[in-house]
């Protein structure tokens, strides 16, 4: 009766679960980070410490990173809204994203998979010890999955059929229209292609403008060879060339005829 009192009035009841092992603890952060606390946004500060069923919210340029009980870590990225343990006492439901974008490292207990989850509105997320980032990309919970290290598990909430498992460099788009069946698994060499053939393009044209491929040597002049090897009746720059004795330049004129016998 008491709780219900409280409740009523609007006093959200922390959970008991933050007192036994199930908070995170913000060890780094920059920028605007919150959460909100008895409905209203409380600022963050590192050492500070989160309880499950809390929204964290980041400003535009807001970022936190938090650790669990077992040295597992998140880090929340600028503009995100994450729901930190959605479901208290679910020790595998870590985060519940709303929007935006978050990075994921869980640590394996004793050598033993490390089972965790993390859910947007469109996919299940499930680890046993990995690094994963995942990000919703809009209003309708579009979700992008991208796996660093070891091998992560996607599930479609909204579609029927089977999951799909990603391993190091590889993502899926997850969206609540289309089977997750359907969507395209890429792996990491095609962007590592791509990747590489930007770098060269670059190099390339870095090369053009430091006076690599296709640069105009030293030493020469752009109106036509040095004066001192210009061969007679020869232009430069569309003009005749000068006499150096007066002359108009060209072969020298006939001798006149001899005169006349007398």
């Amino acid at each position: 009766m008491f709780a219900a009192l409280l409740m009523a009035a609007g006093v959200c009841l922390q959970p008991v679960q933050a007192q036994s092992g199930q908070a995170a603890k913000l060890v780094q952060m920059t920028g605007q980070v919150s959460v909100l606390r008895y409905g209203s946004p409380w600022a963050l500060n590192v050492g500070d410490t989160i309880s499950p069923q809390q929204l964290i919210v980041t400003g535009p340029d807001g970022s936190a990173t938090f650790q669990v009980a077992d040295g597992s870590t998140f880090e929340v990225f600028p503009n995100s809204k994450a729901v930190f343990r959605e479901t208290p006492g679910d020790w595998q439901n870590l985060l519940q994203m709303i929007l935006g974008k978050v990075r994921v490292e869980i640590q394996h207990l004793g050598g033993q998979p490390n089972p965790n989850k993390v859910r947007t509105p469109t996919a299940v997320i499930s680890v046993r010890g990995t690094i994963f980032d995942v990000s919703v990309m809009d209003d309708d919970g579009t979700t992008l999955v991208l796996v660093e290290e070891g091998r992560v598990e996607v599930k479609n909430e909204w579609q029927p059929g089977p999951t799909r498992i990603l391993n190091k460099g590889e993502w899926v788009e997850v969206d609540k229209d289309q089977p997750l069946a359907q969507r395209k698994a890429d792996h990491s060499v095609i962007v590592q292609r791509a990747a590489r053939g930007i770098k060269e393009l670059l190099d390339e044209i870095a090369m053009h403008r430091t006076g690599g491929v296709g640069s105009v040597p030293t030493g020469t002049t752009s109106g036509g060879p040095p004066a001192d090897k210009c061969a007679p009746n020869c232009k430069t720059g569309g003009t005749n060339t000068g006499g150096t004795n007066g002359g108009s330049g060209g072969a020298p004129p006939p001798p006149p005829p001899p005169p006349p016998p007398q």
